[in-house]
């Protein structure tokens, strides 16, 4: 019986793959870890550990102990911060972490620097400038012309933070003065991009030694807070057939890595001509909306990382699973909802005059 160790008890990343991990094998033995005991608590976790914070100098040799202690097969970080801290000491894990390599990891987590490297090797990625002071504003908008709006966003971080979508440079200098003077985050931290207007798409695909293992995509119809380019969270979803994303996306991991081992999250949305574009890799982790991914189709995807995790065979190799008619529904404290489309009208009695 494999012993898994889960990073973010608690949290919403970490509580979906324990979803998905316990609907493809209930033998596995989950562990979860959190520096948060509150959150720890209320995890779905077999066994629950409280763990120094993340930047405590104390984390890493913490979590080593714990890995040694219960005797865990495979460390599963499930945020950017804990793929990085992890990939920094993977040595003193051995095998029990499976990862892309560091340099990977760094790049992909800095959004500009990863759009300018897609960009260079002739992936489509939407034009974007870094922002290094307020007063640059107004010429980068000259730039991004004739885009009418435009995309302010943070340059590190997940789930849409610093993002909004604009239309003056007075609203973009007045947001990111906002977030300098409240939060304590400075201009060059920002990047201003043409706003991409068509279709919004998820990938994610499993790579061992530079193989592309498996693919799959789904369509956001609704971001989480209703607001178009505020969130890559999506609170209504569903799986398509879209090889375009598919091969855009393998062709991104093929420009940082040709050695690529562990998982990819990508955001992926249609310029005004209809070409997905690349807007963002999450390298070495899971995205919030897995569970999708993971409980329909032939796949679970995250059963099929710890298997590659694990040195055993795969059971598919290059496939993109295209699982048509599915759809995720997911509100606030409320546990996302998958249905095929079929399954949509059952038990609901139509009451409207």
């Amino acid at each position: 019986m494999p012993r898994l160790l889960v990073t973010g008890a608690g949290t919403g990343p970490a509580e979906n793959l324990i979803r998905s991990l316990r609907a493809g094998d209930p033998s596995l033995r989950i562990g979860g870890c959190n520096d948060d005991r509150f959150a720890l608590r209320a995890s779905a976790a077999d066994a629950k550990y409280l763990v120094p914070p993340i930047r405590h100098r104390d984390h890493p040799r913490a979590l080593r102990s714990l890995v040694r202690r219960e005797q865990i097969d495979l460390l599963i970080p499930t945020a950017d911060a804990d793929v990085k801290t992890v990939g920094r000491v993977r040595r003193s894990f051995g095998r029990r972490v499976f990862l892309p390599r560091m340099a990977v990891i760094e790049l992909c987590q800095d959004k500009y620097a990863l759009t300018m490297r897609l960009r260079a090797r002739g992936v489509p990625v939407p034009v974007t400038y870094a922002v290094r002071r307020l007063a640059d504003i107004p010429g980068l908008f000259r730039r991004l012309a004739p885009a009418r709006q435009v995309w302010c966003r943070i340059r590190s971080g997940h789930g849409g933070r610093g993002a909004l979508l604009v239309e003056t440079p007075d609203q973009a200098r007045h947001w990111i003065a906002y977030w300098e003077q409240m939060r304590n985050v400075p201009p060059a931290a920002f990047t201003l991009s043409e706003y991409l207007p068509g279709r919004d798409f998820s990938c994610q695909s499993l790579w061992r030694d530079g193989t592309l293992v498996l693919t799959k995509t789904f369509e956001r119809l609704v971001p989480f807070d209703g607001t178009p380019g505020s969130s890559s969270v999506a609170a209504l979803a569903k799986t398509v057939n879209e090889p375009r994303v598919a091969d855009v996306c393998t062709a991104a991991v093929r420009a940082v890595d040709r050695r690529a081992s562990g998982v990819y999250c990508f955001d992926v949305r249609e310029d005004a001509r209809g070409v997905p574009c690349v807007t963002e890799i999450n390298a070495g982790r899971f995205g919030m909306s897995a569970n999708l991914y993971d409980l329909v189709g032939r796949h679970n995807m995250a059963l099929s990382y710890v298997r590659l995790a694990l040195g055993e065979p795969a059971n598919v190799q290059g496939e993109y699973e295209a699982t048509e008619g599915y759809y995720m529904v997911r509100n606030l404290d409320m546990l996302a909802g998958i249905f095929h489309a079929d399954e949509f009208v059952a038990g609901i009695e139509d009451a409207r005059p």
